[in-house]
């Protein structure tokens, strides 16, 4: 079944902190990476399942995939993928971050 991927603003927020932290040492990586997060993004509605649960909530609706060093860390229902933000693998997770709405 396809779900429908929603991005919420603060992850899309965290997205364009990431690229720009980036890409004041590189530009053409900064794209690579946002556009692997975009790409993950666009698989999910398929494949949302794929991901493993996020280790510090233990909930098996709220999910993660890695790319790089970032986390693209989301939240399934039954008809949608909702995308609650980006956060770098060495960075804690930060609490807000699951209650995004």
């Amino acid at each position: 079944m396809d779900r429908k991927v929603v991005w919420l603003e603060a992850a899309l927020d965290d997205l364009d902190q990431i690229a720009a932290y980036i890409a004041g040492d590189s530009p053409r990586y900064a794209s690579v990476v946002v556009g692997k997060m975009l790409a993950f993004a666009a698989e999910l509605g398929r494949t949302g399942e794929m991901g493993r649960m996020v280790p510090e909530w233990g909930q098996e609706n709220v999910r993660e995939r890695i790319a790089y060093s970032y986390r693209l860390i989301y939240r399934l229902d039954e008809k949608r993928v909702v995308i609650l933000g980006v956060i770098h693998g060495a960075r804690l997770l930060p609490k807000g971050v699951r209650n995004r709405d």
